[in-house]
């Protein structure tokens, strides 16, 4: 429609679709469409399209508007969404975001900004409707149809003391199916699930998705009520972290953005650190094969099979690293539990090795002689063995001292376990074959 100039077809278009709908195909124009789309939009639907968008996405749009707009859109933002925002746009525009807010407006955001980078705080929302623990439920449901308004969400209710710390929960069916001259207090829910506002956000998200919530309560140190952390952010917060887990775990960083609108420079960008890194970290298999050349030399028929160990051993440690990193992310397992995953692995590797050395003999004696094929079983046995140990242990080390477990996934697992594995064939051959 933009490139036909096909305005009047284009508002009734937008007029029909969903603000998720638009904003998908909203990132796949250039600036000056997003521009022109965005002023067809009428003010409602504009900021709930705005909402759906990333920030730099944001910040494309943004950069277009004259400052009337600009502080007509910023304000009607949700705090989280636009603390979300000044996070991740060059300091200037921040600057220009908050300066275009009421004063209300900008100490909440404010506040939000004052937690940690990551943590939960920075994503709830303070918009919330807080129940006194004494009011009826007539009482509470007129509090909700005043304040209800200019809340986030009102389908999970928090219940209050005269302090303002959290002693349950309620929700909005509880509230409209119970009696209206029953107290607050005496519906609530006081078994509860909570989180800092200190704690991981993407913590605080999995702890959602775990405990089947709408709505988590987030709460200072000493108990007090500061705001919820919505579904809708959960949901963002554990894509993003599985996202930059899948590139990592492939030897990349994230795009931050859709792949097709991504620039040639900056897609290689994003993956030449990691192959520079694994280039440097094959040099140890040079090494290896330098080491052995001698006895390279006196059984040439040994570097037939070098690409059979050395592949295998890659695969079966990076599909080990794959399932821990996996495991760790979910919070099926604990750094604590190394020994147990270390024995678990040397298990399943071992079983894995048997397998495949079965396979193996049989084809190393096509290609060479019975000799060197048990040279070949022995070492898929062990090498497999020692690959499921390396990929399982080494996200939880990874884990231990402070460092993301997908950056020591499956390419730095395989490229480790190439060298070693070519070491552990070398000298099984020097022993079975005395060379």
């Amino acid at each position: 429609m933009l490139k036909d100039h096909d305005l009047q077809y284009l508002k009734e278009w937008l007029s029909m679709q969903q603000p998720h709908t638009i904003a998908d195909e909203l990132i796949r124009v250039d600036s000056a469409g997003m521009a022109l789309v965005f002023r067809l939009l009428d003010k409602g639907k504009a900021l709930a399209v705005f909402e759906e968008l990333d920030p730099a996405d944001q910040q494309e749009i943004l950069a277009g508007m004259r400052d009337r707009a600009f502080r007509e859109l910023v304000e009607g933002m949700d705090p989280d969404d636009r603390a979300r925002l000044i996070d991740e746009v060059p300091a200037k525009v921040a600057k220009r975001v908050l300066a275009g807010l009421s004063p209300h407006e900008r100490q909440m955001t404010a506040a939000l900004l004052g937690y940690p980078e990551d943590s939960v705080g920075r994503r709830m929302t303070p918009q919330v409707v807080a129940l006194h623990r004494n009011l009826s439920v007539a009482e509470a449901l007129d509090v909700i149809r005043t304040k209800g308004a200019s809340a986030e969400t009102v389908y999970t209710l928090a219940v209050v003391d005269d302090g303002r710390r959290l002693i349950g929960v309620a929700s909005l069916r509880d509230l409209v199916t119970a009696p209206t001259d029953w107290r607050v207090g005496d519906i609530a829910e006081t078994e509860y699930v909570s989180a800092r506002a200190t704690d991981d956000a993407e913590y605080a998200a999995r702890l959602m998705r775990d405990a089947n919530l709408l709505d988590l309560p987030i709460v200072d140190s000493e108990g007090r009520l500061l705001g919820f952390l919505t579904i809708d952010d959960a949901v963002e917060l554990i894509e993003a972290a599985d996202t930059e887990d899948a590139y990592r775990q492939s030897g990349s960083e994230p795009l931050g953005g859709l792949y097709l609108l991504a620039t040639i420079r900056l897609l290689a960008s994003r993956r030449a650190p990691w192959l520079m890194l694994l280039f440097i970290a094959a040099i140890m298999t040079i090494n290896v094969l330098d080491f052995f050349e001698e006895n390279l030399a006196e059984v040439t028929a040994l570097a037939l099979f070098i690409p059979m160990i050395t592949g295998t051993g890659g695969n079966t440690g990076s599909q080990s690293a794959t399932s821990v990193v996996r495991a760790l992310a979910l919070g099926d397992i604990r750094p604590r539990d190394l020994p147990l995953v270390l024995w678990r692995e040397a298990r399943v590797g071992a079983l894995l090795g048997v397998a495949l050395a079965i396979v193996g003999i049989g084809i190393a004696t096509f290609f060479a002689d019975f000799q060197l094929a048990i040279v070949v079983a022995i070492s898929l046995l062990v090498v497999c063995t020692w690959a499921a140990i390396v990929g399982g242990c080494m996200p939880l080390l990874a884990k231990k001292l402070g460092i993301d477990p997908a950056v020591v996934s499956a390419p730095m697992v395989a490229t480790l376990v190439d060298a070693t594995g070519l070491i552990i064939y070398f000298l099984t051959a020097r022993a079975v074959l005395g060379i």
